[in-house]
């Protein structure tokens, strides 16, 4: 007995230290998170574009990154990164940016914003360098903005041309004998071609070379403007595969030069005015968001809204775009008569067209009350377009994937594959013919399949009214550009269904200027989580990611995230992009 109490008294002094340590970190934490002192950046500084970043909608906050060795620690906004820069303009700390360019996971609409950012800095004759030990198309596509651009001498620089790969799976439901029973309207709507086709359909064939050949062909023209090259001969690069070492970018003059990490140092000194050997002040765009003051502080208000990541029913959660929650939120900035302009930032490729319906219900009531004004980023479609389609001004950048005015629904029939494969069957006692319509253990009567129909073109119908009534269109015309079809941002203008191509900030200047407002400030929405909400939200998410990313690796996370989103499409009409396009 003696040995329990003293076993047991020995835990409850761990627990107890333990407990006492874990308030001291969060108290630590909330002292750091919540801190006014602003940090100084020192003198010569370098600011630090490191592009092997994602720069989210939102800004990243994770105070349990070091305890779970995440990479997702406290990270600026795509449009915090866009202010930093323009910031750093006018900062006499701030001599010049190096951008560190050898991998970009960013979207082409947010690498617009980025280089239009880099270009516009470059007028305040500031230097701009790029570098990487080996530069992806995507990468070069930002660093090649900059004043001098250089490799590795063993590295190199891709120059391949762009591609798109789908990944289709109807051969694998064909031999696990699994029917995916589809229904959808919109010849182009080619989200469901993995599952009924094993290649591209000619229509998505035609669809995907357009907005390809649009995307490349911007990427191709801004590359030839910065470096003063031909569009046509480094197109040609790319169809004779010309550019295969870091000698070929440089002999075709997309590189300035050969050099290794040191030697480009030593221009960095160089540039600074500063002794070799003595080290440089590189600025990170994480101190600097801390250190600049580069918000606006005006007396009247504007919400900014994100909406980024599929759209579902429900309250969603930091990456999706949850029906309830955004409900709530637009009925909040409509009450509010503080808020005096709202800019929309979509960021989404659709989902639920009943939530999309529901979003876009809130916009044409904010709408009667105060200016809307969207700004479209990497993709606004399908039912991302939904909610867009009924602003007051519809921005979007010229690299931004939009349209996609189609629907779609999936019932799956499961009954071959359990009682082939399996020996599982299945039977059921129902009160009515079609009490258990959409049951996935069964194939689809006829009459059950004219009744999905008819409820993916109702919605199609339904869509194309939306769209009609925001764009101020004939629904005949509509139909014309709809059907599923993908646009680019720069062809959308031409057809009507986006009315200038500008970035965020641009947008923000237009609500602005329908609003009549001298000065403004912005309050972003949907709002930060308190800090006890995000150690506990993010410390779950960073464990569980942590936990499959190291059992499956990166790529097998990747498809079971597909997985998940085809399962969360099942008996439900979904206006959504492709979920298994791949762009290179």
């Amino acid at each position: 007995m003696r040995s329990f109490f003293k076993s047991f008294f020995a835990a409850l002094l761990a627990l107890f230290v333990f407990s006492l340590l874990s308030v001291f970190i969060v108290i630590g934490l909330i002292a750091g998170a919540s801190s006014s002192e602003k940090p100084s950046i020192g003198a010569k500084g370098v600011l630090l574009l490191d592009l092997t970043k994602t720069y989210k909608e939102q800004s990243i906050e994770n105070p349990f990154a070091m305890l779970t060795n995440s990479e997702e620690t406290e990270m600026p906004s795509l449009y915090d990164v866009i202010r930093l820069i323009h910031h750093a303009k006018n900062d006499t700390a701030i001599k010049g940016i190096y951008i560190q360019c050898s991998n970009n996971p960013n979207g082409y609409a947010a690498s617009e914003e980025l280089r239009k950012a880099v270009v516009d800095f470059k007028q305040s004759k500031k230097f701009v360098v790029a570098y990487a030990e080996t530069i992806t198309q995507k990468g070069y596509y930002i660093g090649s903005a900059a004043d001098k651009v250089y490799c590795h001498p063993q590295g190199g620089l891709e120059w391949s041309g762009f591609s798109s790969n789908m990944l289709y799976l109807k051969g694998l439901l064909d031999k696990l004998e699994i029917k995916p029973q589809i229904f959808y309207a919109g010849k182009f709507k080619s989200a469901t071609e993995p599952l009924r086709e094993t290649q591209m359909t000619e229509a998505n064939r035609l669809q995907t070379s357009v907005w390809l050949g649009d995307l490349y062909n911007r990427f191709l023209y801004d590359v030839a403007s910065s470096r003063n090259l031909d569009t046509a001969v480094i197109r040609q690069l790319a169809v004779n595969g010309s550019i295969q070492t870091a000698k070929d970018a440089l002999n075709n003059h997309l590189v300035d030069g050969l050099k290794y990490d040191d030697e480009l140092k030593s221009e960095l000194l160089h540039r600074l005015v500063k002794e070799e050997n003595t080290s440089i002040n590189f600025v990170d765009l994480n101190e600097y968001v801390k250190a600049a003051d580069f918000k606006q502080d005006g007396d009247e208000r504007i919400a900014v809204v994100y909406a980024s990541g599929d759209i579902v029913s429900g309250k969603g959660d930091n990456e999706s775009v949850g029906s309830d929650a955004f409900r709530t939120v637009l009925r909040q900035i409509r009450l509010d008569k503080d808020i005096k302009a709202v800019v929309f930032r979509v960021n989404s490729p659709g989902g639920s067209s009943l939530a999309s319906d529901v979003i876009w219900r809130e916009i044409s009531l904010l709408r009667k009350v105060k200016p809307v004004v969207v700004s479209m980023g990497d993709v606004a479609a399908s039912g991302g377009y939904y909610i867009s389609c009924n602003a007051d001004s519809v921005f979007a950048d010229a690299n931004t994937i939009t349209g996609s005015i189609g629907v779609f629904s999936i019932v799956p029939n499961f009954q071959t594959f359990f009682k082939n494969k399996l020996g599982i069957t299945f039977d059921a006692v129902k009160t009515a013919p079609y009490a258990d319509l959409g049951n996935t253990s069964r194939a689809l009567t006829e009459p059950e399949k004219r009744f999905m129909q008819n409820g993916v073109d109702t919605v199609y119908y339904t869509f194309k009214s939306r769209v009609a009534e925001g764009r101020k269109k004939d629904i005949v015309y509509i139909d014309s550009i709809a059907q599923g079809r993908v646009w680019t941002g720069s062809r959308a203008i031409s057809v009507g269904l986006v009315d200038r191509i500008g970035t965020m900030q641009e947008a923000i200047n237009c609500a602005v200027g329908m609003a009549k407002l001298k000065s403004y400030r912005i309050k972003e929405f949907p709002q930060k989580k308190n800090i006890f909400e995000q150690l506990l939200a993010n410390y779950k998410k960073s464990v569980k990611v942590n936990l499959i990313k190291e059992e499956i690796g990166d790529k097998d996370y990747q498809l079971l995230q597909q997985v998940k989103s085809v399962k969360n499409m099942i008996g439900e009409p979904q206006s959504r992009l492709p979920f298994m396009m791949g762009l290179k």
